[in-house]
């Protein structure tokens, strides 16, 4: 039985480890306590850690980079190629005015979020929340304030420049909250995250183990890479777009980094020029649509305040219509099908470039040119 030891060898020292955080919280979760994640989010084990290891062996499998539960995962989400199951795509944006204000895009997710949570079909939802300029941080809201407050990101320059001496990611190791559930006892939960981070939730959904059970829909985010803003990459990012940070309002990611500025003007830096501040072993992803997802979001393709949402599931469908007409309104301006089957081949096309991306690198440095999906 391969235990964390193994996990260590085979994907951290290879670079591969996406710090999805799966591997500690459910550690944690099932009262085993040998994990950790350091200052960077890294996974590694406690003082005495190993010790306390009783070599289990779900760490392991439930690590993406294993791959070893890929196809129990496949089947228990009908997964399809090339992308995953797709039952449909539009573009859409919330009614609510409060969202509509912090939302990032148009704020779909937080709305979806509120409704289910209103209708007591959910009890609360894993997100993640602002915590500083450029911070953001998981959290377990259970509360209509709780969960509009986590809607989009905002720029506040009064936190004065010092912060930018800060580490930032674009990142959030959401599993951190998911060993929560339990102890607040909550049975119907909401996840929000990343595609590594929807692809552990499957694996260990798979498993039928607790308390990844109690998540009950999952929302899968578009993904690039996740960026790293540190002091060295935000001056970089300065000379690149010809801005300074005290002009900018917010930062949004489509088919290119977006600077809003606070006169309205937006610098738009090409994905190609920002290899510097993504994470290592964002390179060796595969995922860019969150494809084990009941319902993916993204900017890509829609115009500026919606948001491009595609249905996996039934599951996804039904708490898509249940608030169309209500807290989710759709894109009603001119050929509005064909926008949507016009944004729908640029995630396929995104989708592809990452893949054949991450197969390349992966030759290269890794030598796994094997695992890929089909």
């Amino acid at each position: 039985m391969k235990t964390f030891s193994d996990l260590i060898e085979e994907v951290q020292k290879h670079g591969l480890c996406q710090r999805c955080g799966g591997c500690v919280a459910f550690c944690t979760a099932l009262n085993y306590g040998g994990l950790e994640l350091d200052e960077e989010g890294n996974p590694r084990y406690k003082a005495e850690g190993k010790e306390k290891c009783i070599g289990g062996g779900l760490c392991y499998s439930i690590c993406p980079e294993t791959h070893e539960l890929d196809e129990e995962v496949k089947n228990l989400v009908n997964w399809e190629a090339p992308m995953g199951r797709v039952l449909c795509s539009l573009v859409a944006r919330t009614t609510n005015p409060a969202i509509k204000e912090r939302a990032t895009d148009g704020g779909v997710v937080t709305a979806l979020l509120l409704n289910l949570f209103e209708k007591g079909h959910i009890d609360g939802a894993i997100v993640t929340k602002e915590s500083g300029l450029f911070q953001r941080r998981p959290w377990l809201a259970h509360s209509k304030e709780e969960i509009i407050g986590s809607a989009g990101f905002h720029f506040d320059a009064s936190h004065g420049l010092q912060l930018f001496s800060e580490l930032y990611s674009t990142y959030s190791p959401s599993f951190v909250k998911v060993g929560y559930i339990s102890s607040k006892r909550l049975d119907r939960v909401a996840f929000v995250g990343t595609p590594c981070q929807v692809n552990t939730i499957r694996r260990i959904q798979a498993l039928g183990i607790e308390p990844a059970n109690s998540i009950t829909i999952i929302f899968g985010l578009f993904c690039t890479g996740n960026f790293i803003f540190g002091p060295e990459q935000q001056h970089q990012l300065e000379k690149i777009g010809n801005f300074r940070w005290d002009e900018v309002n917010k930062i949004n990611v489509k088919e290119h980094l977006m600077i809003h500025l606070r006169n309205k003007e937006i610098r738009h830096i090409s994905l190609d020029q920002l290899d510097f501040m993504k994470r290592h072993a964002c390179h060796y992803c595969f995922d860019y649509s969150a494809e084990f997802a009941d319902l993916s979001f993204g900017g890509l393709g829609s115009p500026e305040g919606w948001t491009t949402v595609i249905t996996r599931s039934l599951q996804g469908q039904a708490v898509l219509n249940d608030a169309l007409g209500g807290t989710i309104e759709t894109y009603r301006h001119k050929y509005p099908p064909i926008l949507a089957t016009e944004i729908l081949a640029k995630v396929m096309e995104l989708s592809d470039r990452k893949k054949q991306s991450a197969k390349k690198n992966r030759m290269r440095d890794v030598r796994q040119p094997e695992i890929i999906q089909e």
